[in-house]
């Protein structure tokens, strides 16, 4: 297969890192070459975090370019903003339906972003509330694993490949918790929420 390129962008604290080490596992385990990178922006702190993760049958690089990425997963719509240009022409741009203010925001050195939502609707953003669906299992950290199983019906690799790899990465008390917030995004999107 040709190279897939996934990014993961999201904020300090909000579990990309995690969600692109399952990614990068599941693509491992399902026979493909992988390679991950990794960009922390001040991550503990509530900077930004990038993750790529590219598959296929050889893989010469983890860099995406502008224009290079099939899906775009934002774990906040600031961040969808930001990495919009990585996205393809007829890639998938999926956007948690969250909004974190960015540090110069929150210090007053900037004004707040406006009319982010409408720019990524007309780029056929498919909006999710993962921390709603992570909540119905009363777990909000469980948001991450959320946008992996809405991420998962767009990739080709078996479910099974998905639950093997997020119950061994997840601490042993959340599993459960964990595989249903998978079961949750993907049916997010089977229900049609996903659709572009």
């Amino acid at each position: 297969m040709s190279t897939v390129t996934v990014m993961l962008a999201g904020v300090g604290g909000q579990g990309t890192i995690l969600a692109a080490d399952v990614l990068a596992k599941v693509a491992a385990a399902s026979g493909f070459d992988v390679k991950l990178s990794e960009v922390h922006g001040m991550a503990q702190r509530g900077g930004s975090v990038t993750s790529v993760v590219r598959f296929g049958d050889e893989v010469h690089s983890p860099i995406a370019h502008p224009g290079s990425v099939d899906h775009l997963v934002a774990f906040e719509i600031t961040e969808a903003g930001r990495q919009l240009h990585f996205v393809k022409p007829d890639g998938r741009l999926m956007v948690n339906a969250r909004f974190i203010q960015p540090m110069p925001v929150l210090l007053g050195t900037m004004p707040a972003p406006t009319g982010l939502e409408a720019i990524l609707d007309d780029e056929r953003a498919i909006f999710l509330d993962a921390e709603e669906l992570a909540c119905e299992i009363g777990s909000i950290k469980s948001a991450n694993i959320v946008l992996l199983g809405a991420l998962s019906t767009g990739l080709e690799f078996e479910v099974e490949a998905w639950r093997d790899v997020i119950a061994a990465r997840v601490p042993a008390k959340t599993v459960e918790d964990n595989m249903r917030a998978f079961e949750l995004g993907r049916q997010a999107c089977e229900k049609g929420e996903c659709a572009l």
